[in-house]
């Protein structure tokens, strides 16, 4: 008891300082208190907070390139080919429209045949790439995560294997394993696919322009390629096998839909492609099969890109040698992202039914290395996740979708506040606010507590992850109006709902200052 109150007064926790102690029989046992297979957000993040109460921890991480080659360094999905390039090909698109704009609010900037460089802007975003690269090495070196770029594969529960840079098979154990690997994107099973396709694995550092592009798949990351295509001056055409955005609130996902579409973005419904075959001038002949009608079709295309989902990569970890049971290409775990291997974990993508986000991985890593080296008993909290799809008037939402909450509750116990809305931004340029909407799903009774919160407008991102707290803290109608917003902003407009669909009201306003 004394040794513990001198730690406290020393400002050193006594669970750390009891996992030092204990660690140190583990340590006679184990080459490693944790390794972690995968150099990702969620690895990445586990493996430092591990290191951070005394852990011995070891990272491995390699990327096999793609079909084309393309591969990239320590980080993982989000840093090389996810969040960040494609956030910054977004913000490359929305500034081709801010030149626009600057003419009607009186700049002299000549707006005629603007035109981007391809070459130039993947050379920036590869550059910045590479930075964070260097910086996460040596943020791992400084922190004293050990680190190898090497594929890492059991033996047994305990017992890792990998290949040294000379060709030499070494093992090591490990008291605790965390699986980390994420996944990557699928190639549909038709002739041409791997040869003459590409994916976001390889857009982000494509040394060609894009041209006229078909992107295959809706979900976020094909309507997110084919906006900013669009955006810098290229020609997508998206190909949808049955809807666009599944999973996300259905009037949202149409709304996006008609905003792109207005966008002079075409979209091939209920269509799946069946071969690919490249030209004697390099492009590329795309045939296609509608599957409402049954007809077949043709189109030749510059680049095609796969957006048609992303698989774990379970293939190399050898995990029938630790007993470590998959479904579907990932892995099982239970709400502590614990495997049926008891002392095998996993987080980020790679988890079977968990949404697959950096943010995610990220707080799901810490929390488990706090609860295997500090004491913590806190879990990870599944739900409500925020999220927004980075397209030109940006969707985000937080909660449930007005069709899971109607399922859930019955449509007499569900109230939809709704409105359109105009950004004062928009009035000089003349933009279309024809697409800028929001909606708060709320229960009927009491103080209306809001299950979901959805917007469809500037900076969606920004303005729905302030109020995705005040959801998960349990804000309700009555509090939300009550709410003063701050004028003239976008993010204000959830201050004034108060039309509901129920009513029947028209919800377009008719004044931005009443």
């Amino acid at each position: 008891m004394m040794m513990v109150k001198a730690l406290r007064k020393s400002g050193v926790s006594s669970s750390k300082f009891l996992f030092r102690f204990t660690s140190c029989a583990a340590k006679q046992k184990y080459d490693y208190d944790l390794v972690v297979l995968g150099g990702g957000s969620g690895g990445l993040a586990c493996a430092k907070e591990a290191v951070e109460y005394g852990g011995r921890v070891l990272c491995f991480d390699y990327v096999k390139p793609t079909p084309t080659g393309t591969k990239w360094g320590v980080g993982g999905t989000c840093v090389n080919v996810g969040c960040i390039p494609k956030k910054l090909m977004h913000q490359a698109c929305l500034l081709g429209e801010a030149v626009h704009e600057a003419v009607a609010y009186g700049w002299n900037v000549n707006d005629q045949d603007i035109k981007p460089d391809w070459k130039k802007l993947v050379r920036s975003v590869q550059n910045h790439i590479k930075s964070v690269n260097w910086v996460t090495r040596v943020d791992l070196r400084d922190k004293k995560v050990e680190y190898v770029n090497s594929m890492g594969s059991f033996v047994d529960a305990h017992t890792v294997e990998y290949k040294t840079k000379q060709g030499e098979r070494r093992q090591l154990t490990a008291k605790y394993v965390v699986v980390a690997v994420g996944g990557r994107p699928r190639y549909p099973s038709i002739p041409g696919a791997t040869e003459f396709g590409i994916t976001s694995d390889d857009i982000f550092s494509y040394e060609k322009e894009p041209g006229r592009t078909l992107v295959v798949g809706a979900g976020y990351v094909g309507l997110e390629c084919a906006c900013f295509l669009k955006g810098l001056g290229y020609d997508p055409t998206v190909m949808v096998r049955s809807i666009v955005l599944r999973g996300f609130d259905r009037q949202m996902s149409e709304l996006l839909t008609a905003m792109m579409t207005e966008r002079g973005i075409r979209f091939l419904s209920t269509t799946i492609p069946t071969a690919v075959e490249r030209l004697p001038n390099a492009r590329l002949l795309v045939k296609y099969h509608n599957t409402v009608t049954e007809s077949d079709d043709s189109d030749v295309f510059d680049t095609v890109l796969w957006a048609i989902g992303r698989k774990g990569l379970i293939e190399d970890l050898n995990l029938d040698a630790a007993g470590v049971k998959t479904k579907n290409d990932k892995i099982v775990v239970d709400h502590t992202e614990a495997t049926n291997v008891p002392h095998i974990y996993a987080v980020g993508d790679i988890i079977y039914g968990r949404p697959e986000l950096t943010p995610v991985a990220i707080l799901s890593g810490r929390l488990l290395a706090r609860r295997l080296f500090a004491g913590s008993t806190q879990l990870m909290d599944y739900t409500d996740v925020a999220t927004t799809v980075f397209t030109p008037l940006e969707y985000a939402c937080v909660g449930m979708s007005e069709e899971t909450a109607i399922e859930k509750l019955g449509p007499e116990n569900i109230e939809v506040f709704h409105g359109y809305y105009k950004p004062t931004e928009f009035f000089i340029p003349q933009k279309s606010v024809r697409h800028c909407y929001l909606k708060a799903v709320a229960e009927v009774s009491g103080d209306q507590k809001i299950l979901g919160l959805h917007y469809m407008g500037p900076v969606a991102g920004e303005v729905i992850q302030g109020f995705a707290a005040a959801l998960k803290s349990g804000l309700t109608v009555k509090t939300l109006l009550n709410t003063v917003g701050i004028h003239p902003t976008t993010a204000e407009e959830f201050t004034r709902l108060s039309i509901t669909k129920r009513s029947g009201r028209d919800p377009t306003p008719a004044s931005c200052c009443s």
